[in-house]
């Protein structure tokens, strides 16, 4: 019988347990969803969750899963499963003892604290940093990296920390008692050679995030067999015992993957609580001046990426504050909010009666200075008009971010491949592809990290010879929507004469907000 692979996808909201095959069909899917994102906290901007949290709910939802197979015994599910892997949420930290017992709870990439200390960088850091107008930058970095609020807010645990790990580094522990990890899970405020795949000896961001090496865990190349399923998670989970684990990739890099996104001509669009765009390269390049492209879950390879921090969470932001009204009418109607919203789409033409949106709700790393901007609004505009502006605005952000990574990277981008919460409307897909002026691909499935890390599994245990023969097997196009020139048209009007010079106009405007806003 065809063989299987096990992928957990662990993400913000839902944990998914997946049997994907090598067609890349789900055979079985088990969705637990949070009862509980984070902690209570009551000190705002926090987001902590309890050690084992995710663990638990992995087993949960494998549990679950194997309820659902032993209703076909015929077909042996569990029996076919060749390998497991997990895919994870970014920058979610952890420390533990030398016994692997965590010392504190985690903290998630959500959480806003920062740490009061400065980057104290040496001279020739200062002069280089400050040449490429990139001081505020390396500040901001350096004061939102956890390690270090833990070394000034903890500094007791810090002593007794054996391991600083990100979350899927833990999963690994848990799941076969080993504690090392792939290259591509290394995504975060850590002191990673991106280029290299390893930790880095030396080097600018050592005076970022300077934790020392004894600290860090092991580094092996993705994907690759991290260890066995041992007998506690097999009783706890129901995971048959002794299979190898593979350590793919964080949940971009396998969506990345898992969209087929394996060329130079190709671009990884993610509509997700952080919404981005991703590059595949054979070369490496920096996205953005002293950020880097991280390492993608190919061997050799590496995913450019711009991320807009709070991406579609903005949609959330809109029906928290302005659409209660339809909350109430898709609770009637038993339909998501988003259905109601979405179906206002076409009535609102393109460019919004001339209303222009910046999607910046929270500053990105090019540009700590950043704020959103709503520019035009007038006496004609609704709600929905505002809805659009949030919709358009994010495709712009990511427009411009293309543009500079190609400039950046040399690639040219011919399609684009969509993925993420945004992506199940077809009005959103088309504004994509308006917007671009490029062919917008969606594939048979909304569960692209778990294909990416399923895949990348069957090539680490020797299923397929190489991921191209994988993905030619695993990733099918299934929608493509074509670009209406004349809407990109008008959008690259609005982009060319208003967007695309809201932020460069108004950084110090940006700045005197944050300085009026910081004294009182």
């Amino acid at each position: 019988m065809d063989p299987l692979v096990l992928t957990f996808d662990i993400g913000t909201q839902s944990i998914r347990a997946l049997l994907v095959d090598k067609k890349g069909d789900t055979v079985l899917c088990s969705q637990l969803r949070y009862e509980r994102i984070k902690l209570p906290s009551s000190v705002p901007g926090r987001a902590e969750q309890e050690p084992d949290f995710y663990y638990d709910r992995l087993c949960e939802a494998c549990l679950a899963l194997r309820r659902m197979a032993d209703k076909d015994p015929g077909k042996r599910f569990f029996e076919r499963i060749k390998a497991v892997t997990i895919t994870c949420i970014r920058d979610t930290v952890m420390i533990l003892d030398k016994d692997c017992k965590p010392l504190r709870n985690i903290i998630l990439w959500l959480d806003e604290r920062r740490t009061d200390g400065e980057v104290n960088p040496v001279w020739w850091q200062k002069v280089l940093f400050a040449s490429v107008g990139m001081t505020e930058t390396v500040r901001m970095l350096y004061k939102d990296a956890f390690v270090n609020w833990i070394r000034e807010n903890e500094p007791e645990l810090w002593e007794r920390t054996y391991k600083f790990v990100l979350l899927p580094s833990y999963m690994n522990y848990k799941l076969t008692g080993v504690l090392k990890d792939g290259a591509a899970n290394q995504v975060g405020h850590i002191p990673f050679d991106n280029r290299r795949r390893t930790w880095m000896k030396k080097g600018l961001s050592r005076c970022i995030a300077d934790i020392p090496m004894d600290k860090l865990v092991d580094i092996i190349e993705s994907p690759g067999i991290v260890g066995y399923i041992n007998e506690e998670t097999s009783i706890r989970s129901g995971i048959p015992k002794d299979l190898p684990l593979i350590s793919t990739g964080t949940d971009k890099a396998c969506e990345s993957l898992g969209l087929s996104v394996t060329t130079e001509d190709k671009a990884a669009i993610s509509l997700g609580t952080a919404s981005t765009i991703q590059f595949c390269s054979a070369h490496y390049f920096e996205p953005q001046p002293f950020l880097p492209s991280y390492p993608a879950v190919m061997p050799g390879f590496y995913n450019g990426e711009y991320q807009l921090y709070r991406g579609y969470w903005i949609v959330t932001w809109f029906i928290r504050n302005f659409a209660q009204e339809e909350v109430m009418e898709a609770h009637r109607k038993g339909v998501r909010v988003e259905q109601i919203l979405d179906s206002k789409l076409d009535e609102i033409p393109v460019g919004c009666n001339g209303l222009v949106l910046t999607p910046h709700l929270a500053p990105g790393n090019g540009n700590p200075f950043a704020k959103g901007v709503v520019m035009g609004l007038s006496d004609h505009h609704n709600k929905f008009h505002i809805y659009r502006a949030i919709i358009e605005g994010i495709d712009f952000e990511l427009y411009h971010a293309m543009l500079r990574m190609q400039k950046r990277s040399g690639q040219r981008i011919k399609e684009l491949y969509i993925a993420g919460g945004g992506s199940v409307n077809d009005t959103v897909v088309q504004i994509c592809a308006d917007v671009f002026g490029l062919p917008v691909k969606r594939i048979q499935t909304h569960e692209a990290s778990g294909i990416g890390s399923s895949l990348a599994a069957f090539v680490a245990i020797g299923e397929f010879k190489d991921f191209d023969e994988a993905v030619s097997s695993m990733v099918h196009d299934k929608d493509t929507f074509l670009p209406n020139e004349e809407n990109h048209k008008k959008y690259m009007a609005i982009y060319n004469s208003v967007y695309r010079h809201i932020e460069d106009s108004n950084t110090w405007l940006f700045k005197r907000i944050r300085k009026i806003s910081k004294s009182h």
